[in-house]
């Protein structure tokens, strides 16, 4: 293939970064399980620790598994350089702990996942830092948010769990424009680089959780960063060293490469599945909204439809009888499980109120967009007219006023 030819996204998720040929023919990257590093001399040692030599030291630094996911991961998303975390709130606590000082100024989206949330409001306030919630939906408003205290502005896109679409690179212009130092920084876990990539959009930093769709079978927990090579270095070296100490186990780094090989198959798969069972809420007399981008009656329709390459596989929903329906549709469910996270195989259903946002207090979740009845769907790999007989059969007793449970 030409030099100036880039391969094709699953190409490079399943070959960047590794030659089996440089490795004894070995066609499966080794899991090195290593606590520790041999040098060849003192000196070595030293110019190692000082920073003037490449290579491993201790493997809550680096380790050579996790360096060829973190080459991989920096390869699909389009950034310099890439940090694997031991779970999503690890890669958000590592940065921002780097990131931040106490007089200095956070602006987040007004909805965010409940464990974030809860390290906004009750972690880093208690450490000086001023944390302002934004709808960052809303140009206007964000603009006038910003202060020359202002040092990261963080979102999710789509949100979790409602949904909302943020126009990345219309918000990463705004910023940029007060102040180009100010780091924009995306969680894009929903979507991971197969639909989305925010660093070619103008976003500073992008964080996933990995035991999502990234790992893509519920056997691991795992976070990712993203974004420019320097700022990279000072997360690992500070915020992950030593201020977290959130370090990816090698064989969960295993793990995520080996669901890298098939994330872009599985996306689509998840995608199609989302989109018809979006469909069939959206058509079924016992549901009142369902929030999915990929619906043209979304107004986010049009900007998901340029962000992102798929409008992905979460859908959530409203039925009419509020919270008593949800509880009873998700009793009813008999295939799909009542769990939380996303991303997996299966189909997973959970009741954000109750579970994943229950950080907020009910007043909060007014205020941030979260309704009661809120019911979160993440839609799997199984056939879909399983998938669509299992809620069909559920949306019924939703209705009746029984509820059976699996």
């Amino acid at each position: 293939m030409p030099a100036d030819k880039k391969q094709g996204f699953a190409t490079r998720a399943i070959h960047s970064g590794y030659d089996p040929l440089e490795h004894g023919g070995s066609l499966t990257p080794a899991i090195h399980m290593t606590s520790t590093y041999a040098f060849d001399t003192v000196e070595q040692g030293a110019a190692r620790f000082a920073g003037e030599e490449a290579g491993h030291i201790y493997s809550r630094i680096s380790n050579p598994t996790q360096s060829l996911l973190e080459e991989r991961l920096a390869d699909l998303e389009g950034g310099e350089a890439a940090l694997a975390t031991a779970s999503g709130m690890g890669a958000i606590t590592s940065s921002l702990w780097t990131l931040l000082a106490p007089g200095d100024e956070l602006i987040v989206d007004k909805t965010l996942y409940g464990c974030t949330f809860a390290y906004f409001q009750h972690g880093l306030v208690k450490f000086g830092i001023d944390v302002r919630f934004v709808d960052c939906t809303d140009l206007a408003l964000l603009a006038a948010a910003l202060t020359e205290k202002t040092r990261v502005v963080y979102f999710e896109t789509p949100v979790n769990p409602n949904l909302r679409v943020i126009d990345i690179e219309a918000v990463s212009a705004v910023v940029h424009k007060y102040n180009n130092s100010i780091v924009v920084m995306v969680d894009s876990t929903y979507c991971t680089p197969a639909l989305q990539r925010p660093l070619e959009l103008g976003a500073d930093l992008v964080v996933h959780s990995a035991t999502k769709y990234l790992g893509g079978h519920g056997d691991l927990i795992a976070g990712a960063i993203i974004g420019r090579a320097e700022m990279m270095q000072n997360i690992r070296l500070f915020g992950l060293k030593d201020m977290t100490g959130s370090v990816i186990a090698p064989m969960n780094a295993f793990l995520i490469m080996r669901g890298l090989k098939t994330l872009e198959l599985r996306m689509e798969r998840h995608c199609d599945n989302a989109l018809g069972v979006a469909q069939a809420l959206q058509d079924h007399p016992a549901v009142s909204e369902v929030f999915y981008p990929g619906l043209k009656s979304s107004k986010y329709y049009e900007l998901a439809s340029r962000q992102m390459a798929r409008p992905g596989g979460m859908v959530a929903f409203e039925l009419n009888g509020g919270l008593e329906a949800g509880r009873r549709f998700m009793n009813s469910l008999q295939m799909i499980r009542r769990a939380v996270s996303l991303g997996d195989a299966e189909t997973l259903c959970q009741h954000p109120a109750s579970m994943t946002h229950s950080t907020y207090t009910k007043d909060e979740r007014a205020r941030h967009g979260i309704s009661e009845g809120l019911v979160r769907l993440s839609v799997g790999l199984e056939s879909l007219p399983d998938i669509q007989a299992d809620i069909q059969q559920a949306l019924e007793f939703s209705q009746s006023g029984n509820s059976l449970v699996a």
